[in-house]
């Protein structure tokens, strides 16, 4: 049997939507340690999946060149909140089935085939490494509205990576509400989104980039990194706004109103499509953000859960266990 582990993460955004620049996408985020997925696989003649697991399975094992495998979700992800429960369950999922069969492949490469890695590279990097990430996005004049066929495009490299100081925290408030896009209805918005995205925010976005997120995580200052971050979501949000109903999908933008004025959290922002919400903290504050995030839910008027966790500066585990 063999064990996969592997953590969530924060999407802050990306770098550029606009096809009137050279590259399109480059996505921005961290690896957490929690909450965390775990996948079992032992090799077998046909494909025994949980249903969440299935279809990426049997990719699996085409890709791989196997009969089959019998895999489990022992734990999971949340499922569609923003914290990329899809692409860590895929990744786990094929180096499971990979390492049962004693097949040598990596998920890297592996991805485009599992339907991972088409716009953001940073679910794939963190799987990899963990830290912070930033990739590198695709060309515009390949990448367009849509990607290119299944073969002919690959993960983005990664751009830049840091890991995350040790005191770090990141509060994840996920309210009960209806699941964030995915599937088809995330393509029809993207493609609607990169149709009309102003070009003018890209260069925002870079030099928030460059001059700010980048400097602060390099320096391991929490509080110009959550700053930093926190005004790169929201210039993302101005792109996204005709899709999601504002800067922040609802009801994420009213937690972010309460916990701005929290003296526990620097920076406070929505991960990719919601309705999860972070915000940037550090071992000292840790408690105080905790009660913020649920004063921040009770105010907001719903209901849903509040942790807070530290950045994960590795890659998945892998487990031979038998």
């Amino acid at each position: 049997m063999v064990r996969v582990e592997t953590g969530a993460r924060l999407h802050f955004g990306f770098q550029n939507l606009s096809l009137a620049h050279e590259r399109l996408y480059g996505g921005v985020g961290v690896s957490l340690d929690g909450p965390r997925a775990v996948v079992e696989a032992h090799p077998a003649g046909d494909v025994d999946a949980d249903p969440e697991l299935a279809s990426t399975v049997e990719r699996a094992c085409d890709v791989l060149s196997v009969p089959g495998a019998r895999v489990r979700l022992v734990e999971g992800l949340p499922r569609h909140v923003g914290l990329g429960s899809g692409t860590q369950h895929a990744l786990a999922a094929f180096a499971a089935v990979a390492r049962a069969h004693d097949r040598t492949a990596t998920v890297r490469e592996a991805a485009p085939a599992l339907g991972r890695g088409g716009r953001s590279g940073v679910g794939v990097a963190a799987f990899e490494r963990g830290g912070f990430v930033t990739d590198a996005g695709h060309p515009a004049e390949r990448f367009t509205t849509a990607p290119p066929p299944p073969g002919e495009w690959t993960v983005p490299a990664v751009l830049a990576r840091h890991d995350v100081p040790a005191d770090w925290r990141f509060l994840l408030v996920v309210p009960d509400a209806a699941d964030g896009m995915h599937g088809t209805e995330e393509d029809e918005s993207m493609r609607s989104v990169v149709e009309r995205a102003d070009a003018a925010i890209a260069d925002d976005l870079a030099a928030t980039l460059l001059r700010r997120v980048l400097p602060a995580v390099a320096e391991g200052n929490v509080d110009r990194f959550g700053a930093a971050v926190a005004a790169f979501g929201r210039l993302n949000g101005a792109w996204y706004a005709d899709e999601q109903g504002g800067v922040y999908r609802p009801p994420a933008g009213d937690i972010v109103a309460e916990l701005r004025s929290s003296p526990a959290v620097s920076g406070v922002g929505q991960s990719s499509w919601g309705p999860a919400v972070y915000g940037v903290t550090d071992a000292d504050r840790e408690r105080a953000a905790r009660s913020a995030g649920r004063e921040a839910l009770a105010d907001a008027g719903v209901e849903g859960s509040v942790s807070v966790v530290a950045g994960r500066n590795r890659g998945a585990r892998i487990v031979d266990d038998g």
